[in-house]
């Protein structure tokens, strides 16, 4: 199969949006249990979906916590952040003690992307990426990635409070 063919079958299915940058989102009929506003990350399903008031949700394809890092249960949005540094917790410096303690942002090497959106729980946060075939995958410590298109997308839509829901 030709590279022409690989993009206009990537453009049809939505897996490159009209900005030649990866993103998996799409709006679904939701008739869950979370109200409007809310973040539902279904840890199983590797989707994140933004509750909107109106029977439907935007859909966004996400990595998760890889197995022994996830969690599960409530949280708070406590900080937004564009183009963030990234400091590694205490746990991944255990595991790679080569990292440098600050990445900055931007930095190719900095895994938050272009936005981070922190949780109030821990050291996690919804953010982008610089690993997007990670996506659809368990691939964190717990953090849920997005196509850096994702991020941006939810970032303008949801604020400080906002809650967040993770399912397994």
């Amino acid at each position: 199969m030709g590279r022409r063919m690989v993009v206009v079958i990537a453009l049809a299915t939505g897996v490159i949006g009209l900005s030649g940058v990866a993103q998996a989102r799409e709006l679904v009929p939701f008739s869950g249990a979370a109200a409007p506003g809310t973040i539902l990350i279904r840890t199983a399903e590797r989707h994140l979906y933004y509750v909107r008031n109106d029977g439907t949700a935007l859909r966004y394809k996400v990595a998760v916590g890889r197995l022994g890092k996830q969690w599960f249960g409530e949280a708070r949005v406590d900080g937004k952040y564009v183009r963030p540094a990234w400091s590694p917790p205490d746990e991944v410096r255990r595991d790679n003690p080569r990292l440098p303690y600050v990445i900055p942002g931007g930095a190719p090497n900095n895994p938050m992307g272009a936005r981070a959106i922190t949780l109030d729980r821990g050291q996690y946060a919804i953010h982008g990426t610089n690993r997007p075939s990670s996506i659809g995958t368990y691939a964190s410590y717990g953090c849920i990635r997005m196509f850096n298109e994702d991020i941006v997308d939810l970032y303008e839509q949801v604020g400080v409070g906002t809650r967040v829901v993770v399912e397994r």
